[in-house]
């Protein structure tokens, strides 16, 4: 071992130069013998496992080993053999030179460090890209698991970087670090924060990917599409990106579209208003007249049957129309309208189907149909309320009824 220290210093010796000239000389020559095989080692290394792991991946059955291919996490582990012949040959080289050796050697280590982080980053990546593949850890924040795992590699990572650097021991270096926790705390304190918003967010499984949520305070209405450990990120429907803090889902109010997209319809919950003056009972006239609408036709002949024999019964007078019971036009198309939400093709049969009174307003009287579509795709459901109310709309002159709008003067006049 000794001699292939000085191989070339004697050499040099001979031909008459200095020890000084001699020894630099030899570290020289013994340096572009190192690179030169460290060049090669790390070549052949890099194409064998590479090889390996590239014919490994082909034959087997899991897409893991392609991920870890795809991530280059092998051709990181080729980087150690390099690494480890530097190591063990390095003193070899700086033999008589003591005073650097120690240097070089402390950066030979962190570079190790470095290269053992990116090979656990490569590593951790592929899992985070083999999770997203499973159905059922499709929806869950695989990336803030991930990205903390990696902070704390990193923290581990430059923690043993400064402790190699002052040539301290890594123990008592993190012991000293245990003095300045405060300090930390308020550095990583949005990491924190965003790390335990993650974790409630997973267990109580509030958020996943691909849910619907609305948040006003931040402008977002849309699919969420990632979640990591300082931010949500939301796809609004104009294709914008909206970025939420990921603490915010444990602190703000938001909605979440979730459960309508699970159920079995979508909510249609919208109202006319009519006007009051144009309530009115209904004579027997009206009502004959009104039997020509398929809808109602039975209900009116049962409903002016039960009725007619209640006012005989109790003897009521009936040249006043209000005396006894009655029908309405708003009654009437109350129940012409809850029939035809039933009969249409498009609402949920197995949901709520209602058409109410709202509370009357200075406007007049609120009928609210609430009911839900089928169809829960935005455009389809836009179409099928459309659908809808169209009707309605056109169907309320039929019972002598009026939606109330603003009179045109009144409009120009605002205006």
């Amino acid at each position: 071992m000794d001699r292939l220290r000085h191989f070339f210093y004697d050499y040099f010796i001979q031909f008459g130069l200095t020890e000084t000239s001699a020894k630099y000389l030899n570290m020289l020559c013994l340096l572009i013998i190192l690179v030169v095989i460290l060049f090669i080692a790390d070549l052949v290394s890099r194409k064998l496992i590479i090889n390996f792991s590239n014919r490994f991946a082909e034959k087997s059955k899991t897409n893991f080993d392609d991920l870890l291919v795809s991530h280059r996490a092998p051709r990181r582990i080729a980087h150690l053999v390099p690494l480890i012949l530097t190591i063990n040959l390095f003193p070899l080289v700086l033999h008589d030179f003591p005073q650097f050796e120690g240097y070089i050697l402390m950066l030979i280590k962190v570079y190790g460090i470095v290269l053992t982080i990116w090979i656990i980053r490569s590593i951790l990546k592929t899992f985070e890209s083999y999770f997203k593949t499973l159905p059922r850890l499709k929806d869950k924040p695989i990336d803030s698991y991930i990205q903390v795992a990696m902070l704390f590699i990193w923290i581990i990572g430059i923690a043993s970087i400064l402790a190699i650097l002052i040539n301290l021991s890594f123990i008592k270096f993190f012991t000293t670090l245990g003095a300045a926790s405060a300090v930390l705390l308020l550095i990583f304190k949005d990491t924190i924060l965003g790390f335990v918003a993650s974790i409630q967010v997973a267990i109580n499984d509030s958020v996943r990917i691909g849910d619907w949520i609305t948040m006003e305070k931040y402008g977002a209405d849309g699919s969420v599409i990632e979640i990591n450990l300082s931010t949500v990120q939301v796809q609004n429907f104009d294709m914008t990106i909206t970025n939420i803090p990921t603490f915010a889902l444990i602190s703000d109010s938001y909605k979440n579209w979730r459960g309508m997209q699970s159920s079995g319809g979508r909510r249609i919950k919208r109202a006319i208003i009519l006007k009051a003056k144009s309530i009115k009972y209904l004579t027997d006239e009206d009502i004959n007249k009104l039997k020509g609408i398929e809808l109602v036709s039975k209900y009116l002949e049962s409903r002016q049957k039960d009725i007619a024999n209640f006012n005989a019964d109790e003897q009521i007078d009936k040249s006043v129309l209000i005396n006894g019971r009655n029908l309405t036009n708003l009654g009437v198309f109350r129940k012409y309208m809850q029939t035809y939400v039933e009969n249409h093709s498009a609402v949920n049969k197995e949901m709520t189907i209602m058409v109410r009174q709202l509370e009357p307003t200075p406007h007049g009287l609120p009928l609210e149909i609430y009911c839900f579509s089928s169809d829960k795709r935005w455009e389809n459901y836009e179409y099928i309320m459309a659908d809808i109310f169209d009707h309605m709309l056109a169907a309320v002159s039929y019972f002598e009824l009026e939606v109330f709008e603003y009179p045109t003067k009144f409009m120009e006049t605002a205006e």
